[in-house]
């Protein structure tokens, strides 16, 4: 038999205020159920959903609902009650259903890590698997916080890379917005005036012109063929031989390059280093690694590395001689295997490549402004040319 789900507003025997989804077949039946429960039912509604419009999950409400619980479980609180206290104080609706629902699998008999499974979008592999480990080991308080502090740097690393990218991109933006007001308005207002004195243009005038013509009228035929060329990239980039070519341009692209590279390495090595010190399994630790790279090349470098440790080999000879992995960095590697001190190795080397993102970052930055500044001064600076070549020409004929 179906169930509906309605939120509840009710009061304890002590006088305190209570909110909630519970599950019923119907409405008489939800009543029923809190009153057998000693509550005294204030308020009860059919709960119709987050609903379309609804406030999505970010990944800073993951990271704060973890830090929460983690605190809470680590005080004595079930996981059940502490879902139950943070879905009553959350606003979103969204968030506040998917917290009932968590609480409800928990409340069933469920694994918790089972219910997190159910959110893939919210709660990835490596968060469930380091959840799953906890539960197993009786340490989910202490598995909480690491996976806190686990999705913050990777968060702060995402944050650093896209505020890297702003500055290159609001950039371009206004050089394709002024070339183009340039094009479409003021290079027009000329074009009847060098018409009509007949004189002969410069290269760099006929260009322009021509750019103005295409951009004034043949629109109808451009902007679907723009439209087109950015679903045909987004459809390629989600192939894997799309995907596999962007990546390769992306670590050998001037500038960006070194980014990539170290973006990568860093993520996968705190990845492993925390999935090994939260007690997973090498070889399930290689595989979510594998999947959390974000390039293409350096998810088949740890496949092949899990295919060598699956055969007895090392990781460190599985990654020797790799271009994509510097020495040291198979060196200290190497140096965790032989102490058994691996997950705090990499750990300790993540913290180092986070620094050196930071300033692969800087550096990156510093040399693109004043590309992007040249740039832009080149193409105004034609576009501008092209305009005072002909008045040049037409204030000489004059004279």
């Amino acid at each position: 038999m179906s169930t509906l789900a309605f939120q509840y507003r009710v009061r304890d025997a002590l006088g305190k205020e209570h909110q909630g989804t519970v599950e019923s077949v119907n409405r008489d039946e939800a009543v029923a159920q809190l009153r057998r429960e000693g509550m005294q039912v204030l308020e009860l509604e059919e709960d119709a959903g987050p609903g379309l419009f609804a406030p999505g999950i970010r990944r800073t409400d993951v990271i704060y609902l973890t830090n929460q619980l983690a605190i809470m479980v680590d005080t004595g609180i079930t996981l059940s009650v502490a879902l139950e206290g943070i879905a009553e104080q959350e606003a979103n609706p969204t968030m506040r259903q998917m917290l009932n629902d968590l609480k409800r699998g928990v409340e069933s008999g469920d694994d918790f890590s089972s219910s997190l499974a159910k959110y893939p979008k919210q709660f990835d592999k490596t968060y469930v698997s380091m959840i799953k480990v906890g539960e197993a080991t009786g340490t989910l308080a202490e598995m909480l916080e690491r996976v806190a502090l686990y999705l913050r740097k990777e968060m702060e690393m995402r944050s650093k890379v896209k505020a890297a990218m702003a500055y290159p991109a609001v950039m371009a933006t206004m050089a394709i917005g002024v070339t183009t007001f340039l094009l479409t308005f003021i290079l027009p207002k000329f074009a009847p005036l060098f018409a009509k004195k007949g004189i002969k243009l410069p290269t760099p005038t006929r260009w322009s012109m021509a750019a103005s013509d295409v951009l004034l009228h043949w629109w109808h035929l451009w902007i679907p063929g723009l439209i087109i060329a950015v679903v045909g990239f987004i459809v390629f980039k989600k192939t894997k031989q799309g995907r596999r070519m962007i990546d390769g341009i992306l670590l050998n692209a001037p500038l960006i390059g070194t980014v990539t590279r170290k973006v990568a390495i860093s993520r996968s090595i705190r990845t492993l280093g925390t999935m090994l010190n939260s007690g997973l399994p090498v070889l399930e630790a290689l595989k979510l690694t594998s999947e959390v790279a974000g390039n293409s090349y350096y998810e088949e470098i740890w496949l092949h590395v899990l295919d060598e440790v699956t055969q007895g080999n090392e990781i460190c000879e599985s990654l020797k001689g790799n271009p994509l992995f510097p020495a040291t960095l198979v060196q200290m590697i190497s140096a965790g295997e032989q102490t058994a001190k691996l997950g705090d190795v990499l750990q300790k080397v993540s913290d180092y490549y986070d620094h050196e993102v930071e300033t692969a970052i800087k550096t990156a930055t510093s040399m693109i402004e004043p590309i992007m500044i040249s740039a832009m001064g080149v193409i105004v600076g034609t576009i501008g040319l092209a305009l005072l070549l002909p008045v040049f020409s037409l204030s000489k004929a004059s004279n």
